[in-house]
């Protein structure tokens, strides 16, 4: 499509924008045409509304930035419409997904085999034991998925269905490496961003939570033995929480009574190990739920494209970025006590230096959207585990 007359463009952002000065740029930046000045009414979310409803029949569409301190609209032509997904690229990763996480939590009846192939000869045996670890915890990825995905939809912003990842053990303990779904479409502003971002970490808690209470009230007491096999499952706030409503006492309880400086220590490096303590011998149904947990408060790290990003990008527009060398910062000082930290701090710094970036960026959250947007951090304390994962080896 051919760029249409500039005088037309001009009388079309003049209706919603006081122009100071135009200028004309290669289309290859992304855009053709930019003006500076000031928008003629504070509301920009439906200012932009009117500007791009206008421009529809000329295959154009206006980006609205902020730069220096003024105020700037770019024209720019309207990229192609995505192409569509093949949905059965989606189904066969589910069903692949289904079953790796089944196999995943298998309890298998007697000794367990030496050897690999035994081993999983056993849990192949098994696969349906597996069934309500499955259940719980793709329950929880799907509610997270489709959260962004139906507030992707309400939006009118174009994402694909959920994309599963199978890893069967012994790759993955959990059977999965979570989901994704891909926006297709440029979110219209800040407020639509931050809500597609926001809603699967709600969706997958509303999920989580009762999952995890049913799940403790299936799980039992036991003492906490040496055992290089076997792990211990990290603390978050919530966690913690759940099962002293459930048992009445924080676990995992050390065999003498301990102060505040203990658990603060304990929470924050999962040291010492209290063996011959109590603590969960936890059910898979609440195994899969604190799964779910862990799975939220890693999407909730304020970085980059991850759930969290998105919060805080909302909050703070372009000065989030100004705290991702601090939070890398910190993801390698915890990996000091869990080494995993070390991984995601090399994702990030790989994937999480680009936040995506709405049309609009003028238009900033409302009160209710920004007073949602602080709760979600401290969501984000609340899940967080600071040592998923401490080994039972002496």
């Amino acid at each position: 499509m051919s760029i249409p007359e500039t005088e037309i463009l001009n009388n079309l952002v003049a209706r919603i924008f006081r122009i100071e000065d135009v200028t004309s740029e290669d289309p290859r930046k992304g855009y053709f045409l930019r003006y500076r000045g000031q928008l003629l009414d504070e509301d920009s979310a439906s200012l932009y509304d009117r500007l791009a409803d206008s421009l529809i029949p000329y295959g154009v569409i206006p980006l609205f930035r902020v730069e220096d301190s003024r105020q700037v609209i770019y024209l720019a032509l309207k990229p192609a419409e995505p192409k569509k997904d093949k949905v059965s690229t989606n189904i066969i990763l589910f069903v692949l997904t289904v079953f790796s996480v089944m196999l995943a939590g298998a309890e298998p009846d007697g000794p367990f085999p030496a050897d690999f192939g035994g081993q999983m000869l056993m849990l192949f045996k098994s696969i349906l034991s597996g069934w309500p670890f499955a259940v719980s915890l793709l329950g929880i990825l799907l509610a997270h998925e489709f959260g962004h995905y139906f507030m992707s939809r309400y939006h009118k912003t174009p994402a694909t269905l959920p994309y599963f990842i199978p890893l069967p053990p012994p790759l993955g303990l959990f059977g999965t490496m979570g989901a994704a779904i891909i926006m297709r479409g440029i979110p219209k502003n800040k407020r639509i961003l931050f809500d597609i971002g926001i809603a699967g970490p709600i969706a997958g808690l509303v999920v989580a939570i009762p999952v995890l209470f049913l799940g403790l009230s299936l799980s039992t007491l036991g003492h906490i033995q040496a055992d290089p096999n076997r792990f211990l499952e990290g603390n978050s706030l919530i966690y913690l929480f759940a099962k002293f409503v459930t048992f009445g006492k924080l676990l995992p309880a050390p065999l003498e009574p301990q102060g505040i400086f203990y658990w603060v220590k304990y929470f924050l490096t999962g040291q010492p190990v209290p063996f011959g303590g109590q603590d969960v011998f936890i059910h898979p149904v609440a195994f899969a739920a604190w799964a779910g947990l862990l799975v939220t408060s890693l999407n909730l790290i304020p970085a980059g494209t991850l759930d969290g990003g998105h919060v805080i990008y909302g909050l703070f527009g372009s000065k989030a970025r100004k705290a991702f060398p601090f939070i890398i910062g910190l993801l390698v000082i915890a990996g000091y006590f869990w080494s995993g930290w070390w991984l995601w701090a090399i994702i990030l710094y790989w994937l999480g230096r680009v936040n995506a970036e709405p049309l609009d960026q003028i238009t900033t959250l409302d009160p209710t959207r920004r007073l949602i947007g602080f709760a979600m951090i401290i969501v984000f304390f609340l899940v967080l585990m600071p040592v998923p994962f401490m080994t039972l080896a002496k």
